[in-house]
């Protein structure tokens, strides 16, 4: 389950969804900013973004960001790697500043600081946002954020997604990428898969159907503090 299942938050997805693409997640509120900067990002919790807290990335921690991207990624599948841990880092500084470092896998599983998709997507759909402006990711653009289910094919679902720029199209043809952040931890690496595999309602631990590939293996996502870089 995406979120808590309000009639007004499916009333602001859907708003978000008929809006422009790119700011389409900027729509759940007023007071989101839509050009984020380093030093002045907003962090929606509390579910449906209810609450909004403000992050503040010191020249330490914005350059630790910045390091993640240099040298610059070979191909896009290198970049989306850099991507989930780039998202990792900002998301364990919201956490700390805003008390979200509560926040739990899914919506129903914390009390404060706890996050629901709608919430997660437009995070990280910020965060997107701040590294495509300041030119640290190349081979993508941010792409209007998903939404699954809606009662039909299941329950509502949503997400931040990317999609890669000509011409960095991956060998089986997959331009546009999922960035879900909802079913992990706070500070966890994002979860980045092809965005019709999620659409059709992949949930961690399913391989991809068509290669086998799992998204977050392992190998690839940080689990514990010691395997950031320091701030």
């Amino acid at each position: 389950m995406g979120f808590r299942h309000s009639w007004q938050e499916i009333f602001f997805v859907c708003l978000a969804i008929g809006a422009d693409p790119v700011a389409a997640d900027f729509l759940l509120r007023d007071g989101v900013v839509a050009d984020p900067l380093p030093e002045l990002l907003i962090v929606c919790h509390g579910n449906g973004c209810r609450d909004l807290g403000f992050l503040t990335l010191t020249p330490e921690q914005w350059n630790t960001v910045r390091a993640v991207f240099f040298p610059f990624a070979r191909d896009a599948a290198e970049e989306r790697d850099r991507l989930r841990t780039a998202i990792a880092l900002m998301e364990r500084s919201a956490g700390t500043a805003t008390g979200t470092w509560r926040d739990k896998g899914g919506s129903f599983n914390g009390g404060e600081g706890q996050m629901d998709c709608l919430d997660e997507t437009t995070n990280t759909t910020q965060y997107l946002r701040l590294l495509e402006r300041f030119g640290l990711m190349r081979l993508h653009r941010v792409d209007t954020p998903a939404t699954r289910g809606w009662f039909i094919g299941g329950w509502p679902h949503t997400t931040a997604a990317i999609a890669e720029v000509a011409p960095a199209r991956s060998h089986d043809g997959t331009r546009q990428w999922a960035v879900d952040s909802w079913f992990l931890e706070n500070g966890e690496p994002p979860f980045i898969l092809p965005l019709d595999v999620w659409k059709a309602g992949w949930a961690p631990g399913q391989r991809y159907a068509d290669s086998g590939k799992m998204p977050g293996t392992a190998r690839e996502r940080i689990t514990h503090e010691d395997d950031l870089p320091g701030f």
